[in-house]
């Protein structure tokens, strides 16, 4: 916790100055880092000698640089736990010197350690097996070379700690107090599987051999031959499509695209089986929207472990325009009536001069018929003409 707290509130670069109280705070028997009082160090150095050897005096400093007293980063340790998600752990000093109200678990431990991995800076410090302490303003030599506690780590180191070495293993801190007795967070890695174990209060088994980093191993050995990771979904996948309400009908057809990938892991027996996933939409999405907006989730639940990522519209969706449609109907209906009329009104003419055209030729007949009578008499007449040439 001390080192998280020293990479998110400091420059590697930054420097501090060991106050008397740092060195002469720590009990005897504790591991110290032979660092000077009034010596000037980088954060980048006191990191290393945390986290390597283990150095109490060196989390003092720390703390008095980020907090300017002990007390006062004990409650910046405290809030960053609850950020974290730690529910039983609580800090009074920052370096686990023992004191009684200073508390934790083993599942709060493994929480913090998976924090502390995913900064860059932090894995590559605690994967390494040994550090010198360069000259300073103090000491001039650059004989304090300091090798991890982490016997994970160190191979071919000595006869008996071939019996605690594990190739896969990458970090990340052991501890121990009497009360306490030996304690690591450790974490191993191999393909695409990373573990972390969290082991308190080990002693030494039968075989007088040290059980921390036996039990470490086993429990490693026991996760890589039994899990495997799967990838549920990945990023950018369609996980589905649908249709969305008030939408025009070029844009209402909308593919749901997975903004992270999910990856699981699950025990190998299982590996392959088909899970469905579980996707929620917006109840209250309608058009409009824009191409990315999140809509949804889609999660999946295996072994008690719930999975979840956004899904996003893979396009713009725009709005029927509803005013608009009213306007063309309108239209579409005044110009059906204009049509109708003038349909109407053509028939009517056309009628009207049919009938006008009978009524002519009825007349017509009728003179053609009276055309031979006289009211003289019943004869016809005929009248000549007379051509001269």
């Amino acid at each position: 916790m001390t080192a998280i707290l020293a990479l998110e509130n400091c420059q590697l670069s930054d420097i501090a100055t060991v106050s008397h109280n740092a060195i002469f705070s720590i009990p005897p028997t504790y591991q110290m880092a032979n660092i000077q009082e009034g010596e000037q160090l980088t954060i980048e150095q006191l990191l290393h000698v945390l986290l390597i050897p283990s150095a109490n005096d060196a989390a003092v400093v720390i703390a008095e640089h980020i907090a300017g007293s002990v007390e006062n980063f004990a409650e910046m340790m405290n809030q960053k736990a609850r950020e974290i998600g730690c529910e039983n752990t609580h800090f009074v000093n920052p370096n686990g010197v023992h004191d009684p109200n200073h508390t934790t678990t083993t599942y709060d431990m493994a929480l913090i350690g998976r924090y502390a991995m995913q900064n860059p800076t932090f894995r590559s410090i605690v994967s390494k097996t040994q550090y010198t302490l360069p000259a300073t303003n103090k000491y001039d030599k650059e004989d304090r070379v300091f090798r991890t506690t982490n016997e994970l780590l160190r191979e071919n180191y000595s006869k008996s700690a071939s019996n605690y070495y594990y190739e896969y293993c990458n970090g990340i801190k052991t501890g121990y107090t009497n009360a306490a007795q030996s304690c690591i967070v450790a974490s191993a890695k191999k393909d695409d599987l990373e573990f972390i174990v969290s082991i308190m209060g080990a002693t030494r088994n039968d075989d007088y051999l040290k059980s921390r980093e036996l039990d470490c191993k086993n429990l490693f050995e026991y996760a890589f031959n039994t899990y495997q990771a799967t990838t549920l979904v990945s990023e950018n996948d369609v996980v589905t499509n649908i249709s969305v309400a008030g939408a025009t009908s070029e844009t209402k057809s909308l593919d749901l695209y997975a903004k992270d990938s999910l990856y699981a892991i699950v025990d190998a027996d299982s590996l392959g089986l088909e899970t469905s996933p579980e996707i929620a939409i917006d109840p209250d999405l309608e058009a409009p929207f824009s191409e990315g907006e999140t809509v949804g989730t889609v999660s999946y639940t295996i072994d008690g472990v719930r999975y979840e990522t956004e899904l996003l519209a893979s396009h713009t969706v725009y709005r029927i325009d509803y005013i608009k449609i009213l306007l063309y109907v309108l239209l579409a209906i005044f110009l059906l009536m204009v049509l109708t009329a003038l349909k109407e009104s053509r028939r009517k003419r056309k009628k009207k001069k049919k009938t006008s055209k009978h009524a002519y030729e009825s007349r017509k007949k009728s003179s053609s018929k009276n055309s031979g009578r006289h009211s003289g008499g019943q004869y016809r007449y005929m009248q000549l003409n007379t051509y001269e040439e």
